[in-house]
């Protein structure tokens, strides 16, 4: 009977001490971790107790015995949280991961390590084993060695994968941050992969589709249109007769990027921790914003949604000769997407049939794809963010099709009106209203030389905008290297942006070479412009603004003859609200009630050493005398508030 009612004694014990120590101590610590102070506090009680007993101890009364008792536990609690504060500064509480994490940590460890391995042995195969030594490594100092090294980086990264090619293909956008041999080389990189056994994507169809794929395509051929790393596209045809294209995604494939994913990330952030390139264009942010375009780009239903509102936007602009093929949702999943085939070839394979175009017509197809890119950016705010060669259909009349928008970039209205302010300032030359545009399109520091900034603006308009100037990539490095200069971070839909045109330019020069990106913008930007004056639509957009404003005009009124009769009686006043904001007031009042623990302890220790030091004073009981049973009572308060403040001192958050 003993036994049975000692368990639940000690249990009902631990617990209790260890709601005692978590309310004393007044923070959250770990169930395990209070629980095993509450086992150490009851462990070391009986000892204790022992210690404060007199030689005596059939002398002890039932009193005494109480009181001998509360004082055991007492300290005990009291060594308890200390241990626990300790605890706290050597190892805080979610520093260790618990059993489940530990064995899915271990696998992602092992899985990570094999794939570090794999990286440093493509390194090494391809002559940058000397950057991955830990130390800084001489660079190249000539442009034939930078060409070389490009070529061997560019050969790594292709070897390396799909995620390490885009990562690639970020970077040869990237004109402010690379070489420009970097850049050359690693724009030729090519999303390209062996084919995938037509049974694996037969397999990966049928589970998507929910039937098999005879059920839904009348017909499809089983060898692939094209073959990329994320995946391949397949021709078909529906029961309807209409013809369609099937993109698969490979399988397997989400699992490899996101290892590479997790990869990067750990590399970016101790880019940025350790260095100060890494800091200074921000190696978190980046890989952050790459793994969240590429995880869009994974998921199908994106690329889907965004044909959709590509096509709306289209549809409700001019007509430039520019379409999109339109998705089939209810054939489309995560990872199949099935869309309309347009006809026509690929830009970049499509030289001899511009060969047979005359110049004229080549200006209207560059020209109408500009336009096309400028609605998009500045009416709709949805813009096709990669327009190289082999995203774009050329046939045979005077269209073009835009393929491949699982990376889209999105502005809100005001970026969007920034954008084109910034278009018309620079057409007109103006370094002021240019400046001025640029720092409502970037992150800006706490202190910027605006005067400096206007000046270095100005000398890039005169430079790049000039009447006949074709330097448009170079415009875009100078730009972004002046950012880069005054400390100016550039967000990522904006720099979505600049990437979006100085891969455009690319683009229009194999259509009409020669063709002036900038000129033919600030052209543009100019019919915009005169558009918006025109008397149409500035009186649509007065009638917006008024309707806008209207609420404002009509409480106007009442709120100046509210304002004129309390100054005509005296009773204006001012009411100034501090510490308004949440985070204000809760620093305030955390700071203050930390001082006041502190003080109070303080207080306590000194009112507690004096009780101690002055004798026994009243006797409560024959051998407990009041000064010493006070004294000890407020050293343990003091303990007790010193602990509190303590730990959260030493806590980490």
């Amino acid at each position: 009977m003993s036994t049975v009612l000692f368990i639940p004694t000690v249990a009902v014990t631990v617990l209790l001490f260890a709601a005692v120590i978590r309310r004393l101590l007044g923070v959250r610590v770990g169930p395990a971790r209070t629980l095993a102070a509450g086992l150490l506090a009851m462990i070391v009680t009986g000892p204790i107790m022992v210690a404060f007993a007199p030689p005596d101890r059939t002398s002890v009364t039932a009193g005494e015995a109480f009181l001998l008792i509360l004082a055991a536990a007492s300290v005990a609690a009291l060594i308890a949280m200390a241990l626990l504060v300790i605890l706290e500064v050597l190892l805080p509480t979610g520093s260790l991961p618990g059993p489940v994490e530990i064995w899915r940590g271990a696998r992602r460890r092992i899985a990570r390590t094999r794939r570090y391995w794999s990286i440093v042995r493509i390194a090494l195969r391809h002559g940058l084993g000397r950057f991955l030594r830990g130390r800084p490594a001489p660079g190249p100092n000539s442009a034939a060695a930078r060409r070389q090294l490009a070529r061997s980086l560019r050969a790594a990264l292709d070897e390396g994968g799909v995620t390490f090619v885009k990562v690639g293909q970020l970077l040869s956008t990237r004109r402010d941050l690379l070489p420009a041999e970097f850049i050359d080389e690693l724009t030729a990189l090519q999303d390209q992969a062996t084919p995938v056994p037509w049974d694996d994507i037969a397999a990966v169809l049928a589970a998507e589709l929910g039937e098999p794929v005879e059920q839904v395509f009348a017909e499809i051929d089983r060898e692939p249109l094209a073959a990329a790393s994320v995946a391949q596209v397949h021709a078909a045809r529906l029961h309807d007769g209409t013809d369609v294209v099937v993109k698969v995604r490979r399988p397997g494939i989400a699992t490899v990027v996101e290892r590479d994913l997790d990869i990067l990330s750990r590399l970016a952030d101790t880019l940025e921790a350790r260095t100060s390139w890494g800091r200074s264009f921000g190696a978190r942010g980046l890989a952050l914003g790459f793994a969240e375009a590429l995880r869009e780009e994974l998921d199908f239903t994106v690329e889907r949604d965004n044909l959709q509102t590509m096509a709306a936007a289209l549809a409700s602009s001019p007509d430039r000769g520019v379409r999109v093929p339109a998705p089939y949702p209810a054939f489309s999943s995560e990872r199949v997407l099935v869309m309309g085939r347009l006809p026509g070839t690929a830009l970049g394979a499509a030289a001899p049939l511009l060969d047979g175009f005359d110049d004229a017509r080549r200006e209207r197809l560059a020209a109408g794809l500009l336009d096309s890119m400028l609605d998009q950016v500045l009416v709709h705010g949805v813009f096709h963010a990669d327009l190289h060669p082999g995203n774009l259909l050329l046939d045979g009349g005077n269209s073009l099709g835009m393929l491949d928008l699982g990376s889209v970039g999105r502005l809100d209205a005001v970026t969007r009106n920034a954008i084109g302010r910034l278009l018309e300032a620079v057409g007109r030359g103006d370094s002021v209203a240019a400046s001025d545009a640029l720092l409502h399109l970037v992150d800006r520091p706490d202190h910027v030389d605006e005067r400096e900034l206007q000046r270095a603006i100005g000398i890039l308009i005169v430079r790049y905008a000039a009447p006949g100037s074709t330097a448009g990539v170079a415009a875009v490095t100078a730009l972004l290297r002046t950012f880069t200069s005054y400390g100016l971070g550039v967000p990522a839909p904006v720099a979505a942006v600049f990437r979006a045109f100085a891969t455009l330019e690319g683009t229009l020069g194999l259509l009409r070479p020669g063709f002036d990106l900038l000129g033919q913008a600030r052209a543009a930007g100019g019919r915009r412009i005169a558009e918006a004056l025109a008397p149409a639509h500035l009186r649509d957009t007065l009638e917006k603004e008024l309707v806008a404003l209207l609420p404002v005009l009509r409480g106007m009124p009442r709120r100046l003859d509210r304002i004129g009769e309390t100054v005509e009686h005296g009773r204006l006043r001012f009411n100034v609200r501090l510490f308004s904001d949440d985070q204000d007031r809760r620093l305030l009042t955390g700071m203050f009630h930390q001082a006041l623990l502190t003080v109070i302890g303080a207080a306590a220790g000194v009112m507690a050493i004096m009780l101690l030091g002055s004798g026994d004073g009243p006797q409560i009981s024959t051998g407990v005398g009041l000064f010493p049973l006070l004294g000890y009572s407020l050293l343990i308060v003091s303990v007790v508030l010193v602990l509190r403040v303590l730990v959260v001192i030493f806590r980490s958050d």
